[in-house]
């Protein structure tokens, strides 16, 4: 069975990682809640990808 919450986190970092310039709080905020929302339910090795792309987050939003 494929996480849908998961994937959802995945596409929306994705999008930010990807995005040319500066992002909007409310991007950046509906990315961390996908991630946050994707932690309720996944694998171990989901949560390892998850908190990557908490890392990548993070770096984005102090390059931003």
């Amino acid at each position: 069975m494929q996480n849908n919450l998961f994937q959802q986190a995945k596409q929306a970092v994705s999008s930010l990682t990807n995005m040319q310039g500066t992002a909007s709080t409310q991007e950046k905020q509906a990315a961390h809640n996908a991630i946050q929302s994707a932690y309720a339910d996944c694998s171990p090795e989901e949560k390892q990808q998850l908190q990557q792309l908490e890392q990548q987050l993070k770096t984005k939003n102090q390059s931003s």
